[in-house]
Order: C-alpha cells, then sequence, then structure tokens
C-alpha cells in the first residue's frame, strides 16, 4: 500500500521534497484565491514543505497525511500538528479557501478521486480554489509499493465534468527536484462555483 512507502522512506522523502521549488504553482494557486487571509488545506502534506510556506505568506493551515511517520517529520518542522487522515474521509464543510493537494490525489484510483474532488468541493468556501497535480499521461501504474494515477487534460477534464469544480487553469511542469527535470507534471486549479 502506497502508506507503507511513505511510513518506511518517511526521512529521505522528507529530505528529497523539503527544499523542492513550487513558487510557480504557488503563485498561480495564489493568484486565484479570494483572499489574501483564510485557511488553507494542505491535502497530503508530506515533508510539510507547502504548510510552511503558506504559513509564512499568512494563510492559517490544516496540514493532513495519512502517513503517521510523515506527519511526526512535518509537525516538528512545521512546529504545529499534522494530523493524520485518510483524504477519502474528508468531512469539513465551507471552511477553506483553498485547497492544496500536490501529488497527493494521484495515489488514488479513479474513481477515488472523483470522490475525494467531491468532499474537497463540501469543505471549500463559495468561490474557493482547490490546486492538484498529476504525474503527466494516461498511464497509471505501481512502483515501489505505491500507486499511481496519472493524467492528461482530457483525463483530468473528463473527472472533474463529473464534478461541479470549474476548471480555471491548467498548465505542466517539469518535476522541480534534482536529477527528475525530465518528468512532467499536469497541474490543474479548480474553482468552487
Amino acid at each position: 500500500m502506497t502508506v507503507d512507502f511513505y511510513n518506511n522512506n518517511a526521512e529521505n522523502f522528507f529530505k528529497n521534497t523539503v527544499d523542492a521549488d513550487m513558487k510557480k504553482a504557488y503563485d498561480i494557486f495564489q493568484k486565484h484565491l479570494i483572499s489574501n487571509t483564510g485557511e488553507i488545506l494542505d491535502l497530503g502534506c508530506g515533508s510539510g514543505r507547502d504548510s510552511k510556506y503558506f504559513i509564512e505568506c499568512g494563510y492559517d493551515i490544516t496540514a493532513i497525511d495519512l502517513s503517521i511517520e510523515l506527519a511526526k517529520k512535518a509537525s516538528s518542522y512545521l512546529g504545529k500538528e499534522v494530523i493524520v487522515k485518510d483524504m477519502r474521509e474528508l468531512d469539513y464543510c465551507d471552511k477553506f479557501i483553498g485547497i492544496w493537494a500536490c501529488a497527493s490525489l494521484l495515489h488514488l484510483k479513479e474513481n477515488d478521486i472523483l470522490k475525494t474532488l467531491q468532499k474537497c468541493y463540501m469543505a471549500l468556501k463559495k468561490d474557493g480554489i482547490l490546486y492538484a497535480s498529476f504525474k503527466y499521461g494516461n498511464n497509471n501504474y505501481e512502483k515501489d509499493g505505491r500507486y499511481f494515477t496519472c493524467c492528461t487534460e482530457e483525463k483530468i477534464e473528463k473527472i472533474v465534468d463529473l464534478t461541479n469544480f470549474i476548471v480555471v487553469d491548467m498548465f505542466q511542469t517539469s518535476d522541480v527536484r534534482v536529477g527528475r527535470e525530465k518528468e512532467k507534471w499536469l497541474n490543474i486549479v479548480l474553482k468552487k462555483g
């Protein structure tokens, strides 16, 4: 199971991701937020890198991750508790101005992505924004005990069309981790109408 990979490799994953430069995605996400204050949900926060950035920008952050070991590391890094929770079991309502799901939804099967997007829709305030990223492509795969749902523009639009979200931005990026620049990612920004 994917969570076992992160529990067993928390130290290496933390070291390899905590300093990755996500500035381009941050800027696009923040451009669409309804306010420069408010609460953001970091959905699958991993190392806590993105939560730390948003805290430093003045946002209130709720950070969750399914991996107990990553949650411990991220809690220590952030100086605040990361909630250990399965994103498929979100139960928030009308709470967040934004949800940041960087490289997290991709670990779910497509039907679970749809269900989780619907829960995210409920968790957002009116005009709230959701950012998500997926490895680019059509072929889902498993590697080193992790499951990946890959997406192209057409594939993610078919999933989003089954929700009430509006697509406000979609763009490709290269992986920002050193030595992985050839890997492509699909980034999507959705809005709750």
